[in-house]
């Protein structure tokens, strides 16, 4: 029959008849506990049992062992966070919050915990795949990021395994990137800019699955064809190469050459300019001095002819060497140089040999002068007829 029915057995827990109907004796409970303690830590149960009866002498020091190990467990809540690390706080396995570098508090186990997360460390993850061009050619592409935490909560508690998860999406994005470009445009100049687009891809995919990561760098370090092309592929790179440095000097030179050109055209056209407007006040000035001499013409014929032979006389005479024969019995005569005069219509003459008194330099003198004296006797029959 049980024990706490009408008639059952014995209380187990050794009460006495007095303490049936109250509440239990703290004083007994602290006692009790007392003891355990005593034999766990002394194996002295006995004689603080002994204690406890004789005046209660026990209870201060329970009191003492209690605000103790209270202390020392409010004291285990007390961690420090290093610099570059944060600390994520858990409250029974739950989020609760993030705390930076320096010392804190939080509630001790049971009831928080602290996760350390380095959130300045910079991590690495590399990728080397086959993949497929636009064009329908096959690629090697390997390619290298650099990542660090930039949320801690999310990198600890939204993905299960965000580093694996960051090496899947590079993959994916790499592989979507690619697909969109053409092989010659990812083996030459667009190597920054496919590794520019698969960061930004990857990054917000990475955000859209809240893993807490940051891409701060992301380099192509290989983009090549396959094996077995890879000679081919280098003579076209070659060809490509000496095309682009053949276009480059073709440009340097017409660089060089227009400008010449140009700079020529503007003299020969400043020139033009020059001479047509030289030509044109010279002839403006003649047109003008033709008038003002036709009006002196007009009002003394005589004067204005004397004038105008005497200056053409001047002019003529001015540019010719002449000798001047003076003769007693007749008139002066001017001896014109025929051996300029023949020299000036292309005509050789051959040097004199022997004494000017001679036969062969009279023959040369006659046949030398003779073209000559028609030209020089026709000036002074004008001039006598005056």
């Amino acid at each position: 029959m049980p024990w706490n029915e009408p008639g059952g057995g014995k209380d187990p827990w050794g009460q006495r008849p007095s303490d049936q109907q109250g509440p239990p004796d703290l004083d007994e409970l602290l006692r009790k506990l007392t003891e355990r303690l005593g034999s766990l830590f002394g194996g002295r149960g006995g004689s603080g049992r002994a204690q406890g009866r004789k005046g209660g002498a026990g209870g201060p020091a329970v009191w003492l062992l209690a605000v103790a190990a209270v202390l020392v467990w409010l004291g285990s809540g007390i961690y420090i966070i290093d610099p570059g690390e944060a600390g994520v706080v858990l409250r029974f396995g739950a989020y609760a919050r993030t705390t930076g570098p320096g010392p804190h508090w939080h509630a001790p186990y049971p009831i928080e915990a602290v996760e350390r997360v380095n959130v300045t460390e910079i991590r690495t993850a590399q990728h080397k795949a086959t993949m497929l061009t636009q064009d329908e050619n096959i690629v090697e592409v390997e390619v290298a990021a650099q990542y660090l935490i930039e949320s801690p909560e999310d990198y600890l508690f939204q993905v299960r395994l965000p580093d694996v998860t960051l090496r899947q999406v590079m993959e994916s994005a790499l592989r979507e990137v690619v697909g969109r470009s053409k092989m010659d445009y990812i083996l030459a100049e667009g190597r920054a800019e496919v590794a520019a687009k698969t960061r930004q891809l990857m990054q917000a995919i990475l955000q859209e699955y809240k893993t807490g990561l940051l891409i701060t760098a992301l380099n192509m370090q290989q983009a090549q064809p396959p094996a077995a092309v890879q000679d081919a592929f280098a003579d076209a790179i070659k060809a490509r190469e000496d095309e682009a440095r053949f276009r480059n000097e073709a440009q340097a030179y017409a660089n060089g050459i227009l400008p010449q050109a140009r700079g020529e055209a503007a003299r020969l056209r400043q020139e033009a300019i020059a001479y047509r407007d030289s030509i044109t006040e010279n002839a403006q000035g003649e047109a003008d001095r033709f008038v003002k001499l036709l009006g002196a013409y007009r009002q003394a014929p005589e004067v204005t002819r004397e004038r105008l032979y005497l200056e053409t006389m001047e002019k003529v005479l001015a540019e010719s060497g002449k000798v001047l024969v003076d003769v007693q019995e007749g008139n002066n005569l001017f001896y014109m140089p025929l051996d300029q005069l023949l020299r000036s219509q292309g005509q050789h003459i051959e040097p004199l040999t022997g004494s000017p008194s001679s036969s062969t330099f009279s023959r040369r003198a006659a046949s030398n002068s003779g073209a000559a004296s028609e030209r020089i006797r026709r000036p002074v029959r004008l001039r006598e007829g005056r």
